[in-house]
């Protein structure tokens, strides 16, 4: 009887190209062809590149499947990123091992700071610090809610308060 049990390696073909300083922590086999690999620096679903875990909106495990809700920059701000969610991504996982609780910890711990804000023309916005693999600092960004008109001086007053609260003295 062995004590230990190991789960199998990651096939070659389904090892994805990691960075020198990239290391995977957890991976899964799909329903397709193909895996799901957790690593320090994202998540690479298949046949597509790494979402750093930074880029993750929301992650939502049912049982059976991951269902990620990636995020990607639609403006550059001064001091910050305005940020639109992006199509849903779901991946069936046939044996998910540690692969949904490494996503849920790695998306969580790579959020500093985060709060919702209503603005006085009506609709909000989120401000979000998010940690990002290889980059010293907390990288800045705001989430309009759906319909919300774009304000450039309130918006840019509420990261530039965040930022404020959120640095050590």
């Amino acid at each position: 009887m062995a004590l230990f049990k190991r789960k199998p390696k990651l096939p070659a073909d389904q090892r994805p190209a990691l960075d020198p300083d990239e290391r995977i922590l957890a991976w899964a086999p799909t329903a397709g062809e193909g895996a799901v690999v957790a690593s320090n620096r994202g998540l690479w679903l298949p046949g597509l590149h790494r979402l750093g875990w930074h880029e993750i909106h929301k992650a939502v495990w049912s049982g059976r499947e991951l269902v990620v809700t990636p995020a990607s920059v639609v403006d550059e701000r001064d001091g910050y990123t305005v940020v639109a969610d992006q199509p849903i991504l779901s991946t069936l996982l046939l044996d998910p091992g540690e692969v949904p609780d490494q996503v849920r910890t790695r998306v969580t711990r790579s959020v500093a700071y985060t709060e919702h804000h209503t603005l006085p023309e009506g609709g909000g916005v989120r401000v979000v610090a998010r940690r990002v693999s290889g980059v010293d600092g907390l990288s800045w960004t705001v989430r309009y809610d759906p319909g919300t008109p774009e304000d450039d001086a309130t918006v840019g007053k509420l990261v530039a308060a965040a930022r404020a609260a959120s640095t050590p003295t």
